[in-house]
């Protein structure tokens, strides 16, 4: 029979329109903002494979991964993005350890036999002493086979580099600064046809040596050399 105009409904209109309400809602769960950064960081883990200074992102992904996946296990009926938290998180770890894997495998190589490694933070003045100041630290590699890992302060020359300084930063290299004396390391290549400027980070294997002496495109002078020096 159909229901005249002023018929009341079967279901009072308010009760209806609450369980339409209702079931709209029921369909819809915000995605975890924690997936999608982990999504966003596994996204760019790639650049584990660059060097030490990136393991921070995979790792960081894997941990924010790890949480949502925990997070909309336990609340599906308040969150979603299960899956882009487990993708997240099949992508940061494999490339976490993959990453470090490599990393390890090329610092374990590429020391030559019977070479040193030498960093910057040995090269440094004691607090207190006088910035051109050689610490023992220094002195004990002196006259020694070493590898350093620095970026080539930009010269006038850009090919057929074979004297050049060794800076600590990118910092100092790339954007003008004048670095300290003891973050500035003169480097001479065997090979007299010489390198390209490149700004990205270099290793350098040579005879460490300590002797003031004039540098070459920068203001001031050099306490340290690298003689016989080859690019690793």
């Amino acid at each position: 029979m159909v229901a005249g105009l002023f018929d009341s409904p079967s279901t009072p209109l308010r009760q209806t329109n609450s369980a339409n309400l209702a079931g709209d809602g029921d369909g819809y769960r915000p995605i975890s903002g924690t997936a999608i950064a982990a999504a966003a960081l596994a996204a760019v883990s790639p650049l584990v494979f660059l060097g030490w200074s990136f393991v921070a992102v995979p790792a960081i992904a894997t941990v924010l991964a790890a949480v949502a996946l925990r997070d909309t296990r336990r609340r599906p009926e308040a969150v979603s993005g299960a899956g882009i938290a487990a993708a997240a998180l099949a992508v940061a770890a494999s490339l976490l350890v993959g990453g470090v894997a490599r990393l390890a495998i090329v610092y374990a190589n590429e020391l030559p036999a019977g070479y040193t490694r030498l960093n910057y933070t040995l090269l440094q003045p004691l607090p207190g002493d006088p910035p051109t100041a050689v610490p023992d630290s220094a002195r004990a590699v002196a006259g020694r086979d070493v590898l350093l890992k620095g970026y080539i302060y930009p010269g006038s020359r850009q090919r057929g580099i074979t004297d050049f300084l060794l800076v600590r930063d990118q910092g100092d290299c790339c954007f003008g600064g004048n670095p300290k004396i003891t973050d500035r390391v003169l480097v001479r290549l065997t090979d007299q046809k010489g390198i390209e400027f490149t700004p990205g980070l270099v290793k350098i294997a040579g005879r460490f040596r300590i002797e003031p002496a004039g540098a070459p495109d920068a203001g001031g002078g050099v306490l340290y050399h690298l003689d016989d020096a080859t690019v690793r």
